[in-house]
């Protein structure tokens, strides 16, 4: 005898993880409801440059894996048109010959960087083609589909994942994509914010984004969008402190100006802080939590774009593949 399909699927976070899994699962044949603590606009995610990079997150099989699996799913995505993906030009610079990096065989159309495609003061580079991603557009579209496969969506203020056992829309699975909330929701204390501020500014022109991950006074990285350039950028463990400091912000514009020297003639819209969810590895596993399935999917550090549907995946075929189980 088999045992009963799991029907009821409550999903907590209503970032770029949270609705990735939420649709999958729904997709899967799963009800679903997606319970978040504000809105669309106060999450990390719908701050964030959202370029397809595994960045800040260790490089193990599974990072690989669902790595690639997003950026095969962000690429069929693009070439549907769905709104705020794109593939892009990506110019990875380095001030020393690379290495091969492990996300190479990932990518489309990599190959080294000419002389003349490079900054000044830079001699090697990679040029390749990646997904990128407009959040506010990209999580409005996934709020819809969500609604449209007939997924519920409600703001709830959560102490604990306890609360969600009680009364009659009690799920047969949580699944907790709750990021840097998990902090205080498992309570996992592994968790640490990973701040990163950016600027957003007016877009001069600038069609191919550029990176430069080992500069010596920081991170610098430019990503064009329709209407605007995204400039960053700063990975602070441990620092919670959400408002913009102006000093930080004055040497990011200088770093990228150093890139993209087109910026000079960039007006600068807004200063934006994000609270990247850290943890010494990405958390996707299985609990439980009086006699409820409690599956586990946060921690990505600034990836999470870049493992979001490769993790959705993951996590619908743990509750597919046990429920279906003899």
């Amino acid at each position: 005898m088999r045992a009963r399909p799991t029907q009821d699927a409550t999903v907590v976070g209503s970032g770029i993880i949270g609705f990735t899994t939420a649709l999958s699962l729904l997709h899967a044949g799963l009800t679903v409801r997606l319970v978040a603590a504000g809105p669309l606009e106060s999450t990390t995610s719908w701050k964030a440059a959202a370029a397809w990079f595994p960045t800040y997150i260790g490089h193990t099989a599974s990072v690989t894996r669902w790595s690639h699996d997003t950026y095969d799913a962000l690429a069929r995505q693009a070439s549907r048109g769905v709104p705020g993906v794109v593939m892009q030009n990506t110019l990875t610079l380095y001030r020393t010959a690379p290495r091969p990096p492990s996300w190479a065989s990932m990518v489309r159309d990599i190959r080294p960087a000419t002389k003349t495609e490079l900054p000044a003061h830079y001699d090697h580079g990679l040029l390749f083609t990646a997904p990128f991603v407009e959040m506010p557009t990209y999580l409005q579209w996934l709020a819809a589909q969500v609604d449209h496969q007939g997924g519920a969506f409600e703001t709830q203020h959560l102490d604990s994942l306890a609360e969600l056992l009680h009364g009659p829309t009690a799920p047969d699975v949580i699944v907790n994509c709750s990021g840097l909330g998990a902090h205080t929701l498992v309570p996992d204390k592994t968790l640490f914010p990973i701040r990163g501020q950016i600027i957003r500014v007016t877009n001069p022109g600038v069609r191919t984004s550029v990176r430069d991950e080992h500069h010596p006074e920081g991170r610098a990285y430019v990503h064009p969008r329709s209407r605007d350039c995204i400039l960053g950028g700063t990975a602070e463990r441990g620092n919670w402190d959400t408002q913009a400091d102006p000093q930080t912000a004055a040497a990011i514009m200088t770093r990228c100006r150093g890139l993209v020297p087109e910026l000079a003639d960039a007006s600068v819209i807004e200063h934006v802080v994000g609270l990247r969810p850290g943890c010494p590895t990405v958390r996707l596993d299985e609990t439980n939590l009086h006699g409820t399935r409690v599956i586990h999917n946060y921690g990505h550090g600034g990836s999470g774009i870049t493992l979001s549907w490769g993790c959705a995946r993951q996590v619908t075929d743990m509750i597919t593949r046990t429920a279906a189980s003899p």
